[in-house]
This record gives structure tokens, sequence and C-alpha cells, in this order.
């Protein structure tokens, strides 16, 4: 396994990069987000350990690129604050893993290799059409090129639409596939979602509805 270890404490990254090469993993070790960068487009790892809080470029920068560019590697972010906001942030950035600071060790090395389980023998399910991409496992959406911040009923219904490919999904597929809780087939909840999706989508409208039946993209 490859892992790149993005901290710029010395200290910590070498003891990290220590001990991670007695587990038998290749380990390279970067101290800024430009030097993660230029590492990432060198070498395919399976695993990069960021730090949130670097310095030259932001941790959450390089996540950013990292999912830009589809680097195949899975992201173990690390960050000094493990508040609920904090978690959700860093996973809504792309990262695969989050982990807040002070750690034990073990449980580093447990979170990296199942990242690595996790990524091998599949590729991440991604769908696109019309310059429309989503990332299914890391929750990302773009249109090409800008990032898409849709709710999680919208990333559904994108998904569904783009599945799809050109065909139509029903408003009963909508409601049964998006809406957990029962809802009154009568309902506008899904003409609403719709709007707020087209919103974000932007020009030129790419959700075309079929009057009666549903919609398709």
């Amino acid at each position: 396994m490859k892992v790149l270890i993005v901290e710029d404490e010395e200290e910590m990254a070498d003891l990290l990069a220590e001990g991670l090469r007695r587990q038998g993993l290749s380990v390279d070790v970067a101290r800024d987000g430009v030097q993660a960068l230029e590492h990432a487009a060198a070498a395919a790892y399976d695993v990069v350990v960021l730090d949130r809080d670097l310095p030259v470029l932001h941790g959450d920068a390089v996540c950013r690129t990292l999912n830009a560019t589809r680097h195949p590697a899975r992201i173990l972010m690390l960050t000094a604050s493990g508040s609920l906001a904090e978690r959700v942030e860093g996973l809504n950035l792309g990262a695969d893993d989050y982990l807040a600071k002070p750690f034990a060790y073990t449980e580093l090395i447990a979170r990296i290799h199942a990242l690595s389980r996790r990524g091998s023998g599949s590729q991440r399910t991604v769908l696109e059409r019309r310059g429309v991409v989503l990332d299914i496992h890391r929750h990302l959406a773009e249109r090409d090129g800008r990032l898409l911040r849709l709710s999680p009923k919208e990333m559904i219904i994108l998904e569904l639409l783009l599945a799809a490919k050109g065909g139509v999904v029903t408003h009963g597929d909508l409601l049964d596939e998006a809406w957990e809780e029962a809802v009154d087939p009568r309902s506008t909840v899904v003409k609403v979602a719709i709007h707020g999706l087209r919103r974000k989508l932007g020009d030129p409208p790419l959700i075309e509805a079929v009057p009666g039946i549903g919609y398709r993209l």
C-alpha cells in the first residue's frame, strides 16, 4: 500500500511515516499543500493522510483539488477540532474519513487499512451526462467543472436522472427513492425539489418535465 502523509508538524510527520513503514507500507511525506499536490500528481497513492490546517495551501483546497482531478487515493483528513460541524464540513469537501487530534496510532492504522480495502477492487461510481458529473461515493456533483452544493434529496434525484441515461424517471420513483417518509402522491414536494435542482444546475436548462409521468435529463 502506498500512503502520502501531508503534515506540517515535522516531528509528527516523521513519527507517522516511521510507524507506517514498520507496518510494511510505502510512505511519502509532504510538508505543505503545494508539496502534497506535487506528490499526488506524480504517484497513484492508495491513501492520503491529510492535515487540514496546512501552510501555503490549505488542506481544504488540497482535498477539493484531489477530488476535482479524480485522484484515486482515499483521503483521511486530520484536524485539531473534533466537533460535529468540523467533521461534516470535512466530509462534504470530499474526504473519505475524518480523525481528530490527538488520536491513537492504532486507530489511524486501522482507518488507513479500512480505506485501502474500500478502494481496492472497484473504482468510484461516477455518473456523467451533458457536462454534469456525480461521484456517488464522495457525494460530489459538478457541472462543467463548477461544484454544485446539493441537498441529500437533490443528490438522489440527480443520481436517478443520470442513471436513467436520458430516460424518464417517474414521479413515483422519485418519491420512493428520495423521500423515506410517506408522502402523498399528490404532494408538490417533487416539483419543489426539481425546481431547486434546476436552479443549482444553472443554464442552459437540463431537466425536462414529461407531463403526467416524471422528468428526464
